[in-house]
């Protein structure tokens, strides 16, 4: 397959994201949705925090984005004992050479999967927030500048919290999205339990039918172009005006700071290009406000107990704030 140039034009743009969505197809039945968020997180350049209970694809879906532009994957299953270092790498002595020479760590990759991110202690939780916010890897006191692209996908299980430290609100504040993953419809789950289970020997991931169709130097090219795509001002003023909104929300003990008007802008740019346009709408930044918005914000108690959910306030937000005719 003839892998395409950098792209010239929103034509050229939305073709690529085209071919990138139809090879991750052939790999993971359903979540469509959350395959265009996890798109928006990347050619937005941020990293996405994924929820969602074990089985539902996660590591499948971001196995096979990083096979469509030969990307290279890390996955890095978090525990209570995992050290900083074994998520950077460390210097190590070759008695040879009486040389340190470098051990480089997961970090070090394309995509790299955090899974079960809350499980590791606040240490080695911080050691990878700083890999995501400076895209470079201290060691010895030596920067080593990470390849781009780089995207973190941390993934948290709902369910399970005994054993957990949880990301303190100004950490999760360096996600871009947090994507929610949900079950499968009735006629998915059918056809992902016939295609797990036809002639296939155990539970293992299989990218094989994925084709590249693009390469990193492609992708890093779109990103460039897509955060020079010029934004109306109105549309800045009604993402700002959405975020202040949150703050003064009676039911929210904190709001979003100015990453979430930031992270609404720099979404909804990838979305339009997502739906085939070079300019964004004020319905760009409404289908990208609850996966921008939920996880910065901090629901009052009374909210807590009646299961009012974050999504549900951000909901109510936008309809109490006037969209802009552009």
């Amino acid at each position: 397959m003839t892998l395409p140039e950098s792209p010239r034009d929103l034509t050229s743009m939305h073709e690529i994201v085209e071919r990138i969505r139809r090879e991750v197809g052939k790999a993971v039945v359903a979540q469509e949705q959350v395959l265009d968020q996890i798109l928006i997180g990347l050619l937005a350049a941020g990293h996405i925090l994924l929820e969602g209970v074990p089985g539902l694809g996660k590591t499948l879906t971001v196995l096979a984005l990083a096979r469509t532009f030969a990307g290279k994957f890390h996955r890095i299953q978090f525990t209570p004992d995992l050290m900083p270092a074994d998520v950077t790498g460390h210097s190590i002595y070759d008695a040879q050479s009486s040389t340190f020479r470098l051990r480089r760590g997961p970090a070090f990759t394309n995509l790299l999967l955090a899974d079960e991110i809350n499980r590791a202690p606040a240490k080695t939780q911080a050691a990878l927030l700083e890999v995501m916010q400076e895209q470079q890897i201290s060691i010895d006191g030596k920067a080593f500048p990470l390849a781009p692209p780089f995207m973190t996908l941390a993934t948290q299980n709902p369910i399970e919290q005994e054993g957990t430290y949880p990301l303190p609100e100004a950490q999760l504040d360096r996600f871009l999205l947090k994507v929610v993953v949900e079950y499968p419809e009735a006629d998915d789950e059918i056809t992902l339990v016939e295609r797990v289970t036809g002639g296939r020997k155990g539970d293992s991931l299989d990218v094989s039918a994925v084709e590249p169709v693009t390469t990193p130097e492609v992708i890093v090219s779109l990103q460039q172009t897509i955060a020079g795509l010029v934004v109306d001002r109105r549309i800045v003023e009604y993402a700002v005006g959405v975020v202040r909104a949150a703050r003064e929300w009676k039911t929210l003990r904190l709001g979003p700071g100015p990453r979430g008007a930031i992270a609404l802008i720099r979404a909804g740019r990838a979305r339009a290009v997502l739906e085939g346009r070079d300019f964004v709408l004020p319905e760009d930044v409404k289908a990208v406000a609850v996966a921008c918005l939920a996880h910065r914000v901090i629901l009052s108690p009374e909210l807590e107990v009646e299961a009012y959910g974050a999504d549900q306030v951000i909901g109510d937000i936008l309809e109490s704030v006037a969209a802009p005719r552009v």
